[in-house]
């Protein structure tokens, strides 16, 4: 006999859930119309386990943010702030709107912990660093096969001293060799992403 599908009562399709924290099981729902990819959640569990001793506190850049869920656990989780860079205009008023309902961003302490820059990635980080970052996530589209470029960039001026970078690549793909003096900490596949923590010098 076939089986019927049935919805999940307030599990939407087309949304990510923020997994632990200040924020646990809120949703964020992926703007429609957008390519957008999100961090698996065992992936993003995998991840916070690895930097859980050092999250509190830190200043964190997730490019290629799409929904944020990166930067928005990160906040969840203890973080001191996010950037988000976004290029995608209707992903990057999703994630205004809810940094805005999570941070309430119209408040000081709000746009200090959260900021959305509407902006290509790779050509933002060819500007000057507005400050440095202790972590940084990179996800940028598989195809793009980006990872090492973006490494690249990102060393020149804009990470904190021993700060960690996030790479999440195609299990097909292999990571980019590092930037000198970058050390590759914890590397992982699970489905159809390989995905790896870096630690910078300092």
């Amino acid at each position: 006999m076939q089986k019927r599908r049935t919805r999940q009562v307030g599990k939407p399709p087309g949304s990510v859930r923020i997994i632990a924290g200040e924020w646990r099981g809120r949703r964020i729902e992926v703007a429609p119309g957008t390519a957008i990819r999100p961090t698996p959640d065992r992936v993003r569990e995998t991840l916070f386990n690895w930097l859980a001793p050092v999250l509190p506190g830190m200043h964190c850049l997730d490019l290629y943010a799409g929904t944020g869920v990166l930067g928005l656990e990160a906040l969840s989780r203890g973080a001191a702030g996010s950037w988000f860079v976004e290029q995608d205009t209707e992903a990057a008023r999703a994630l205004e709107a809810v940094l805005d309902r999570l941070t309430g961003a119209g408040s000081e302490p709000g746009r200090a912990r959260g900021r959305v820059l509407r902006a290509d990635a790779r050509s933002w980080l060819a500007g000057p660093p507005p400050r440095s970052f202790d972590l940084v996530f990179l996800d940028p589209p598989y195809q793009a096969d980006e990872l090492g470029n973006l490494c690249t960039l990102l060393a020149r001026g804009w990470l904190a001293p021993q700060a960690w970078v996030y790479l999440e690549t195609s299990r097909s793909m292999a990571l980019p060799a590092l930037p000198e003096g970058w050390q590759l900490h914890r590397e992982r596949e699970a489905g159809d992403v390989r995905f790896a923590l870096a630690r910078t010098a300092g």
